[in-house]
């Protein structure tokens, strides 16, 4: 008989499904990936189906027990990281389709912003859920979707007899038990864990949603990170390759998982310093604090969201890494920079700050969306400013550098944000594809003044996942895991050079939201 010595974890992004293999060390033996289909019906609508990404589970789970050279009766226990996406099942449990005429899309992505209005709406009733929400409510939670889809799909929303965020769906599909993660009920649900709290039924039925309770089979209570949900259905172990003596462990949001892998040995009473960047498509600020934070522009307090002993706060930015794509993509001559204009551009604008500001002249406010952090107004749009008539592959890459640079000090804003209102961030923890561009990781530190943390972690996020999934198999203690698996780790100090010119560029910066960031420390 083979000993389970093995832990899966499963990360669901926005354009693939990713499944790690680990031993009990948190030395990753097998990994591999596949792609995640998108539907964009129209503007601001984005789908995805549960279907597709379970061929994609299954496909890369069996690709990476493979390659780890383990038989799938070594696998002792999983656990999964997954974008905040609403699934939609219908009465039967089955796929409940958002577009008419194709039965694959029942997901609802989290960058989807259909439901602008109604989050607007759940922010003007005020009450206490949105004073775990910074304020206000953003069009990228699940009950300002359901209400759209309620109001604008009454006859679909009728039909709902199930409806979860990604990673909680995955759990019910693999062990046909319904339980869900604090993480994501807290998070993106308005669910308050504390004792007493729970769901605020006063603020549901304001905005016409007291039966989503019973209608999405929430619940009254939820699960810890790390939690046993129970082991694998013959079905669910069948089609990924494992064995039924698999355990599933209660996932998080894969920001969460991100911070878990990169903050493990950090969660400790110096952790109100610390914030974990988790930096891809879009860019998630977390912080832990052994108290509540209630701060405006920012989501939280969020207990035991991350871990047991600790209370979260999430920052945020929609677009970062998606925003330098679309600046690549806008300009003709992004295409003169080969295969990895990212890479090049990296390069070359390290050597020209040797020199000084490479475009002292050109700044840009980077919200093409909207800003969900500090702001969180999703009505703000993105600007240039500064072009000129030089050529277009100069502007090209000026406005690539304000891009970045904009990225940095919209971090930066969120931290302030966050110190004043009790946080005292003076250390970030950087992971995703962020932590691979040198020029990136260099403007972490120097334009925030932060020292910047860089894992040796190849897949923080898979390994935050792996924490939960071992945590049954240790007694529980997910904090006790996660500094157990803690990598190694290297730190970038800010350059004081640079210094005068980051904070003449972050000034710019602040003017271009005509005076709210500054305004926004002092609500």
């Amino acid at each position: 008989m083979t000993r389970p010595t093995c832990f899966l974890s499963v990360d669901i992004g926005t354009g693939s499904a990713r499944v790690g293999v680990f031993d009990d060390h948190g030395v990753l033996l097998g990994e591999a990936k596949a792609p995640i289909a998108q539907h964009r019906p129209f503007d601001h609508h984005v789908e995805q189906s549960t279907t597709d990404i379970w061929r994609a589970i299954c496909d890369s789970t069996r690709r990476a027990v493979a390659q780890a050279g383990v038989e799938p009766a070594a696998v002792a226990s999983m656990s999964v990281s997954a974008t905040c996406s609403l699934v939609l099942l219908d009465h039967a449990r089955a796929p409940l389709t958002l577009s008419a005429g194709d039965e694959m899309w029942n997901i609802i992505v989290w960058m989807d912003h259909r439901a602008t209005k109604e989050a607007a709406e759940c922010t003007a009733t005020g009450g206490a859920p949105l004073d775990n929400l910074g304020g206000v409510m953003s069009p990228e939670m699940q009950i300002p979707k359901l209400m759209w889809l309620k109001r604008q799909r009454p006859e679909l929303y009728a039909r709902i007899g199930y409806a979860a965020d990604l990673g909680d769906w995955l759990g019910y599909h693999c062990t046909g038990i319904d339980r869900r993660s604090v993480c994501m009920l807290a998070c993106k649900w308005t669910f308050d864990p504390r004792p007493g709290h729970g769901w605020d039924q006063d603020f549901l039925a304001r905005v016409d949603m007291a039966d989503v309770i019973e209608r999405a089979g929430l619940g009254e209570d939820a699960a810890a990170v790390g939690e046993p949900l129970g082991h694998l259905s013959e079905r669910a172990a069948a089609d990924l390759g494992l064995s039924t003596g698999c355990l599933f462990a209660v996932g998080m949001i894969d920001a969460y998982a991100g911070a878990m892998g990169t903050l493990g040995r950090s969660l400790d009473r110096d952790a109100a310093h610390r914030l974990a960047i988790i930096a891809g498509t879009s860019t998630c600020h977390i912080g832990a604090h052994p108290e509540r934070c209630e701060i405006p522009g920012v989501w939280g307090p969020y207990p035991g969201a991350l871990c047991e002993g600790f209370v979260a706060n999430e920052g945020g930015q929609s677009l970062s890494g998606a925003l330098l794509d679309h600046i690549v993509a806008l300009f003709s001559a992004g295409s003169e920079f080969g295969d990895d204009p990212h890479g090049a551009l990296s390069e070359l604008l390290l050597e020209r700050l040797e020199s000084g500001d490479p475009a002292p002249d050109i700044h840009l406010r980077p919200d093409f969306i909207g800003n969900r952090s500090p702001l969180a107004d999703p009505q703000i749009r993105g600007a240039i400013v500064g072009l000129t008539l030089e050529s277009p592959r100069e502007s090209f890459i000026k406005v690539y550098w304000a891009a970045a640079t904009a990225l940095v000090y919209g971090t930066r804003a969120i931290i302030e944000r966050m110190n004043h209102y009790g946080y005292a961030i003076d250390t970030l923890h950087l992971s995703g594809g962020h932590n691979r561009s040198p020029l990136l990781r260099k403007l972490y530190a120097d334009g925030t003044g932060c020292r910047v943390v860089l894992s040796e972690a190849p897949e923080p996020v898979l390994l935050g996942a792996a924490v939960a999934a071992m945590a049954p198999t240790r007694g529980g203690d997910l904090l006790a895991v996660a500094r157990d698996l803690a990598p190694g780790e290297h730190v970038l100090e800010p350059d004081p050079a640079t210094r005068a010119l980051h904070e003449a560029r972050y000034r710019a910066f602040c003017e271009l939201f005509d005076g709210r960031l500054e305004s926004g420390h002092r609500q």
